[in-house]
């Protein structure tokens, strides 16, 4: 289906690697100008090369200190000609300590990474964002919405915060035309992923866990969430703002 993003201009941060990368080709493939982003210069060099395609650039930087997002998101800007149409905020990391090891320092780290990286390059693009009447799309987890026993409780209550934002600043960048929604994925095949690891380490126990709580009784692909990032921010998803939308196959249970 057309989603009549040809000609739009796209920041994807996090997307060096993993879902972000996957996130950024289906940007590409619909016809936009992406900037892609990531902490390490080297690895966003990479992936360019991997996307292969003449209308992407990079700017390294860490999104999750204030004045790096700043710095990030007007180069992109001035990089895309001078406007924002989407913004993706793809930051994030699951990888966190036993629950009940919680401390104050692994809370500011795992919020840095999973929240904070998302409101500083949403603040740094808000005008850009209201003047192109844009669309932003938040990479958020199914373990923001319901407790996932496996799950780190610094990563749960992050995500859990990052889906609270976007239901609370949809009515406010709504009354410039912004929107903004959230894809919240359940368990991601793709190379590099903990389900990587974990089907490497054990597969008949991982697949096992797979089809006990999942519906579908499948991993999901990075291009799921992709597809959903690229719906969401279309055209076609204008009168659609201040949604969490899980792709889980199925595990969620409320």
């Amino acid at each position: 289906m057309e989603l009549d993003l040809k000609g739009k201009t796209a920041l994807i941060t996090g997307s060096s690697s993993g879902i972000g990368l996957v996130i950024a080709k289906k940007f590409l493939e619909e016809g936009c100008s992406v900037v892609i982003n990531g902490r390490d210069l080297d690895s966003l060099k990479n992936a360019a090369l991997e996307l292969g395609e003449k209308n992407i650039a990079l700017v390294a930087g860490d999104v999750s200190n204030p004045n790096e997002a700043a710095h990030v998101v007007s180069q992109a800007i001035e990089l895309l000609g001078g406007s924002l149409d989407v913004l993706i905020c793809n930051v994030g990391s699951g990888t966190s300590v036993h629950p009940g090891e919680e401390t104050f320092n692994e809370w500011q780290r795992v919020f840095a990474a999973n929240l904070w990286s998302a409101t500083n390059t949403i603040e740094a693009a808000k005008h850009a964002l209201i003047a192109s009447r844009g669309s932003i799309v938040c990479i958020s987890s199914i373990c923001g919405i319901e407790v996932i026993p496996s799950a780190p409780i610094t990563y749960s209550v992050a995500k859990a915060a990052l889906n609270a934002y976007v239901r609370g600043i949809a009515r406010p960048l709504g009354k410039y035309g912004v929107r903004i929604n959230a894809v919240a994925p359940g368990n991601i095949l793709h190379d590099g992923s903990v389900w990587s690891k974990k089907i490497s380490a054990n597969p008949e126990a991982t697949m096992s866990i797979i089809e006990r709580e999942v519906a579908l009784a499948v991993l999901g692909e990075a291009k799921d969430v992709a597809n959903w990032a690229a719906w969401l921010a279309s055209p076609k998803c204008n009168f659609v703002t201040g949604g969490i939308y899980a792709v889980d196959g199925g595990q969620l249970r409320s």
